[in-house]
């Protein structure tokens, strides 16, 4: 297993584990559930930890795609912008529960307040976070960019429905089917 292959096993994990905290945590602050507010604090911390492993293998996974054919290098920098930016909430935010989590020993209201401060910046993360999952995804997954909706060597039939492959066949029938019929 290489770098690329850890990149991408774990990259999931901040975006979706992220979203799923965020969700636990404000249903916790709404119904002043401590035990659940701790929860969601402790998996906002893991998923900031998993983050740092999906940032470091960036590069290397980069090293490998940057080359094939459809990757594109400006996908790949504005990928990695949103990367540097989400990794710096999602730890901005990890630290803010911690900070929450060693309080709440001590001064539980000042714990409370922090929490609300780390539901929102949970919420604010999660965006950067799926924006970066969303331009990390266009690296590779060509249909999912912007203004692009064909692949290579793939043109649009007439009414712009019937994609037609440039070896004749289309919709995966030969052009000799017709003379069957």
């Amino acid at each position: 297993m290489n770098a690329t292959h850890i990149h991408l096993l774990l990259n999931h994990f901040p975006i979706i584990g992220l979203l799923v905290a965020t969700m636990l945590l404000i249903w916790a602050v709404v119904r002043k559930n401590v035990s659940l507010q701790k929860t969601a604090s402790v998996i906002i911390i893991l998923m900031a930890l998993i983050a740092i492993p999906v940032f470091l293998t960036g590069e290397p996974a980069e090293e490998s795609v940057e080359n094939l054919p459809g990757v594109s290098e400006q996908i790949i920098e504005e990928h990695e912008d949103a990367a540097k930016f989400a990794l710096i909430l999602m730890e901005l935010t990890a630290v803010t529960a911690v900070g929450a989590l060693v309080i709440a020993k001590n001064k539980e209201a000042v714990a409370q307040k922090l929490l609300y401060g780390v539901a929102v910046l949970s919420v604010v993360t999660c965006v950067a976070m799926a924006r970066t999952g969303y331009l990390g995804g266009q690296i590779r997954h060509t249909e999912i960019r912007t203004g692009v909706n064909q692949a290579p060597g793939i043109q649009q039939g007439e009414n712009g429905t019937a994609p037609q492959q440039e070896n004749g066949k289309e919709n995966g029938k030969d052009d000799d089917d017709d003379d069957n019929k």
